[in-house]
């Protein structure tokens, strides 16, 4: 199946997830050639207005600073597309009850994997207050 119908399938998964409140993390990782960035995590944050993640690109030089993003799970799934198969071959879905990889190989199609979960917990992000 091509990976853009399975990275569908995997999000819906982050979706559900987030509203069962068992999100711990997303991460992109397996970057594709040597590129400047070098992550993008996604964790939960605390929020009255819907559902809210926030995005963070980690660079692998010093001198590119790191980037966070504040973003509906919609824009989230939205801001993240570019990245597969250009940046990244893979994303991992860290939850309370399990962890999901999706994964793209050489020929473009996707995968989703489960195994045992990494965390026990959820932790929000606290945002600033001014």
């Amino acid at each position: 199946m091509p990976y853009q119908d399975v990275y569908v399938l995997f999000w819906e998964q982050v979706k559900l997830s987030c509203q069962e409140g068992r999100f711990a993390k997303l991460t992109m990782a397996k970057t594709i050639g040597k590129p400047n960035l070098k992550n993008i995590f996604v964790r939960p944050v605390h929020s009255n207005d819907g559902i809210k993640v926030l995005v963070k690109l980690r660079y692998q030089s010093k001198e590119t600073e790191d980037e966070e993003n504040e973003l509906t799970l919609e824009d989230t799934f939205l801001f993240l597309k570019p990245y597969l198969k250009t940046s990244f071959s893979s994303v991992l879905l860290f939850t309370t009850t399990k962890n999901v990889a999706f994964k793209i190989n050489k020929k473009g199609a996707g995968k989703i994997t489960e195994n045992a979960p990494t965390f026990q917990n959820v932790t929000y992000v606290q945002k600033d207050v001014e």
